[in-house]
């Protein structure tokens, strides 16, 4: 599941519908490597049903689910098709499936991380034509622009991603991982909730109750991606 967040300093219906436009490829390609990690885990470990059902492929219409497409449009939550995965494939089921449902996270870090990289490279080379004298049109500053906001709206969005799906409750990909630390007995007894729990967390969204802290710690490690890739001499 995934809630976006449309901002950047775009402002009005139009800024509105330019962020959108912006987000939305960001989003479909994002939620295609979380759902594609899951499943390439998954068939290290021993299972490769979902390597059999064509959906280790960065195919976004794979994955697409269409109601959880229509209501990312619409209410700004949404949700791709998940990856099916058979836990008795595994010789361990509980870890083989904890380290399958990490893979999503950690994945969207890595490419949260390329597009800090890849923020800084297309600054440096605006830079480097400024510098040497190359004059901008109008129409080019834009482009550049827009192409600074891509880059940093793709950083958040998959940062924010990652920590969103780290939740340590059902159906998030983090209870799969921290109740591996569990007994047994209380790993099921909890999942036997999970529909409650995800009501409960909608409902902690919708007042802005579980906004807060998300947004607050996604900030944290933008920053210091932004710091660490800032480090590199060339930049």
């Amino acid at each position: 599941m995934f809630r976006y967040l449309i901002t950047n300093g775009l402002e009005g219906m139009q800024g509105y519908f330019i962020s959108l436009a912006l987000s939305l490829p960001i989003i479909l390609f994002s939620l295609t490597v979380h759902e594609c990690a899951h499943g390439w885990m998954a068939m290290k470990l021993g299972d490769r049903t979902a390597y059999n059902l064509g959906r280790l492929t960065l195919n976004p219409l794979k994955h697409l689910d269409p109601i959880g497409f229509v209501c990312m449009l619409v209410f700004g939550y949404g949700w791709a098709k998940p990856v099916p995965i058979v836990t008795r494939n595994f010789k361990n089921p509980r870890k083989g499936m904890a380290f399958s449902a990490i893979a999503g996270p950690i994945s969207n870090l890595l490419l949260g991380l390329c597009f800090v990289i890849l923020y800084y490279v297309a600054q440096y080379v605006i830079y480097l034509i400024v510098g040497f004298g190359s004059s901008m049109t109008e129409r080019a500053f834009i482009i550049s622009q827009l192409v600074l906001i891509f880059f940093s709206m793709g950083a958040r969005l998959n940062v924010y991603l990652a920590v969103f799906n780290l939740l340590p409750v059902p159906p998030f990909d983090g209870s799969r991982f921290f109740y591996i630390f569990l007994p047994t007995k209380w790993y099921f007894k909890v999942m036997q909730y999970e529909r409650y729990i995800m009501i409960g967390i909608l409902a902690l969204f919708y007042f802005g109750i579980l906004s807060v802290p998300l947004d607050f710690i996604s900030g944290l490690i933008l920053d210091g991606m932004y710091w660490l890739v800032g480090l590199i001499p060339i930049f």
